[in-house]
């Protein structure tokens, strides 16, 4: 027999791809209502006469319980699997979604839109796709986390520039019943596909040597007794506190301030919401790029210098934003629309890295979940103040200026991060 006539083998593609294409889908539906909310403000203050108090207030509980759930969530996933707590966050976000159609008073938005769909995105969060990138990948660990943290801005560019066009058009209530139903058909398909671990299939992270055993991943007993002790545990660490102020200053600049009140900030200046809205979902486009871009250059370059630049130039960038902003799209706001955009989430890939590289494999996504969390309470944080400055002095100045210098601190904190510690390996 020839080795033409031989048998051919089909070499079939590494489950991984297919546990990282639905971690994607699923991160995109956690951040598509997510993604809404700014689009959505101003039609529930005309249709229910609410205060932007109100309705800022509701964003900045959603912020918050959505990065506290994070830590939690992450033991959870060790706790219960991670196929298990993932469809029960989609069913859980498409509920809350879906009974905001119903709701009449503004305690209502803040129990759906706070409470349930901040718990429902928040087990969905970025803590989720770092815990599949650690276990599933052992080559292209870096690109594949920027993959999943671009996942958010995919969201925002999938679902936003269709919830303002109903929002504007049919209603705001078609939009979110959009999101709700996206979130509910994806659960069974993340059921028949995620696995917790690669050994729960008998084969091995992709990437890892030839020969080498699967690893299980044993079951931890309590997940809010595991999330605290390892916040005790690293609570003494510096390099915790950088990452966690540093954190917390991306969350408020990013999902904060312009995730929630560029659309309504532009619209002070003569913009229409169709218009500014397809700005917010360009800030996607670009993300991705820049996510991924990060995650590759994150394997690269030390992590400490990536988040120096980022932090830098996103400061510098925040101080001029009020001055670009007018009543159509010029060259220099689309320069800060692309630029704002690549440096988005482009933080994630090197803190995933140096929670890893300091913390351990096993802690790693634990404490991501921590640092996330200061992630999501400064941006709960950032959309009140935002919301109170504007409704305070009439225009949102006091807000660009103060996330500008806050992310100039947070680039020298990161530059003070020591570097990797001898004895820690991933």
């Amino acid at each position: 027999m020839t080795l033409a006539d031989a048998p051919r083998v089909r070499r079939r593609a590494h489950r991984a791809w297919a546990v990282a294409a639905v971690t994607m889908l699923a991160l995109v539906a956690a951040a598509g209502f997510r993604s809404s909310t700014g689009a959505l403000l101003e039609p529930l203050e005309e249709d229910f006469g609410w205060s932007r108090g109100a309705t800022s207030g509701a964003v900045s509980l959603n912020l918050i319980v959505y990065g506290l759930t994070a830590p939690f969530a992450a033991a959870l996933m060790g706790r219960f699997g991670v196929r298990r707590v993932v469809p029960m966050a989609l069913v859980l976000t498409a509920v809350g979604s879906g009974l905001t159609l119903v709701m009449t008073s503004a305690w209502q938005l803040w129990l759906l839109w706070g409470l349930a769909v901040g718990v429902g995105t928040g087990a969905l969060a970025l803590v989720f796709g770092a815990i599949v990138a650690n276990r599933w990948f052992v080559t292209h660990r870096g690109l594949v986390t920027g993959v999943f943290s671009a996942a958010g801005s995919t969201g925002q560019l999938v679902f936003l520039p269709a919830i303002a066009a109903l929002a504007d058009g049919p209603g705001w209530r078609w939009a979110a019943g959009l999101v709700a139903a996206f979130a509910l058909l994806l659960a069974p398909i993340a059921w028949l596909v995620m696995r917790d671990s690669p050994a729960s299939l008998g084969v091995t992270a992709y990437g890892s040597e030839v020969g080498t055993l699967p690893v299980p991943i044993q079951p931890t007993a309590g997940a809010a007794r595991l999330a605290l002790v390892t916040l005790r545990q690293v609570a003494t660490s510096w390099t915790f506190w950088a990452l966690f102020a540093s954190f917390w200053v991306c969350g408020w600049s990013t999902n904060g301030l312009i995730g929630t009140h560029f659309i309504p900030a532009a619209h002070d200046h003569g913009m229409p919401e169709t218009t500014s809205a397809g700005l917010l979902a360009l800030i996607g486009v670009f993300d991705i790029v820049g996510t991924i871009a990060s995650g590759w250059l994150t394997d690269r370059i030390d992590p400490r210098l990536l988040l120096f630049v980022y932090y830098l130039l996103r400061g510098l960038s925040l101080l001029w934003v009020d001055q670009l902003l007018g009543d159509a799209i010029h060259p220099s706001l689309f320069l800060f629309v692309l630029f704002y955009g690549l440096d988005w989430v482009a933080t994630v890939p090197p803190t995933v890295a140096l929670c890893r590289e300091h913390f351990g494999l096993e802690r790693s996504g634990v404490v991501f979940g921590w640092v996330f969390a200061s992630h999501m309470v400064g941006a709960g944080v950032a959309a009140s103040f935002a919301g109170w400055t504007r409704q305070a002095t009439g225009t949102y100045l006091g807000a660009w200026i103060t996330a500008g210098i806050l992310c100039l601190g947070a680039a020298v904190v990161c530059l003070m991060i020591p570097r990797r510690p001898e004895a820690a390996q991933p």
